[in-house]
Parts: structure tokens; sequence; C-alpha cells
């Protein structure tokens, strides 16, 4: 009769334990995104200005995190109070964009869908904005797109699903890269150029945003 070893017999009973433990217990590495270039740059008829991106908090610059979420890979989640925006990657991780958030009083959260996208857009104030501003009434007909534009390079147009209207929600590109991680805007979240251009590549129509 062949004795079988303690040590052998323990290693066996391990060989034969499911590893469904170990597999919870694995973190999968961050994925590897190519450095982004925040230098000046030629996008279509305009030119983007350099941003000194070391001037930038590095919480507020574009990386990859790990993020717990219950929100499906490709859902857009921005952290109001944190001024982060985050695209839900797979195996729990996200890309994480720092933004500029909407003044006291003028900040939303909610749920809403990207239902328009658009390059260079132009951009009219609201009738409250040059009620606060009188100096926006040169624009009540619309500014042109451009490097001086306030929705900057991209804009993600969203339509509220508590309303299933527009309510004048945006992320969009800025000039204003020093108002990133700011509460600076009128309600819609700004993104350096550069950043903006790198999510609109990501996303598109029908991208679901929560704001928490």
């Amino acid at each position: 009769m062949t004795c079988i070893s303690r040590r052998s017999l323990l290693l066996a009973l391990a060989a034969a334990v499911p590893l469904s433990a170990c597999d919870e217990a694995f973190i999968a590495p961050a994925p590897e995104f190519e450095p982004l270039d925040y230098s000046a740059r030629q996008d279509g008829r305009h030119v983007i200005p350099a941003v000194p991106i070391e001037e930038v908090p590095e919480v507020f610059r574009r990386q990859a995190v790990r993020y717990q979420t219950d929100e499906e890979p490709g859902t857009i989640v921005i952290e109001l109070d944190n001024a982060l925006l985050h695209l839900i990657l797979e195996n729990g991780h996200a890309l994480r964009y720092g933004i500029g958030v909407g003044r006291a009083g003028l900040d939303w959260r909610g749920q809403a869908t990207v239902y328009r996208t658009a390059h260079w857009p132009s951009w009219t104030p609201t009738e409250n904005m040059i009620r606060r501003d009188p100096s926006l009434e040169r624009w009540a007909d619309g500014q042109a797109g451009g490097p001086r534009n306030p929705l900057g390079a991209r804009a993600l147009y969203l339509r509220t699903i508590r309303t299933g209207r527009d309510e004048g929600i945006r992320i969009h590109g800025s000039p204003e890269w020093r108002s990133i991680g700011r509460r600076a805007s009128a309600g819609c979240f700004r993104m350096i150029n550069h950043d903006v251009i790198d999510l609109y590549g990501r996303v598109g129509v029908g991208t679901r945003v929560v704001v928490i």
C-alpha cells in the first residue's frame, strides 16, 4: 500500500480548491494610453493654444485609475464635488479627466444622454446669462466657433433623463484651462480643449452620463 505524506495530501487538496477567491482578489493592471500632447496644435482651420499642463494639479490631469461603479463601460460618470469626469472602462478602471463645474447655485446632478456632438460649436448665451452679465448681449445671436468661443473645440450636448429635454447642459472644451478643478461655469462641464478632443473620440451619441 502506497503511503501518502501529509504534505502531499495538503498540496493535492489545495490544487482541487476552486480559484474563485483568487480570481476575485485579482486586480487587473490599469490600461495604458498614449500620453496627450498639450502643445499648440492645428485642428481644422483653428489653432489650439498650448496648455502648460505642469501647472494643472496632477489630480486633474488625464489618467487611467481604479474606479468602482455599477455603471456599464462607456458610461460617463461625473463627480461634481471633486470636479472629475470618468469614462468607465472594463475591469474596474476609468479614464479620468479634470473638469470645471457650475458655480454655486448653477450646478446640476442627475442622468442624461448625449444626443448631439459638435466640432468647434457655436455658442449662444441664455437669457439668464445675459441678465447676470449684460456684456454678453453682443452674442445674443450667437458666437461662431473658434479658440475664443466658451464651448471650445468640441461639445457633447445632453438631454436629461428626467425631462427628456435639452436643458442647456454641455460637456465642452474651454480656452480657460485655469478654471479646471473650480466652480466656474454657468452649469456646464468644462474641459481642457486637448482633453475634450480625446474624450470626443471615445464616445458618441447615445452615451449615458451620470452626475453625482
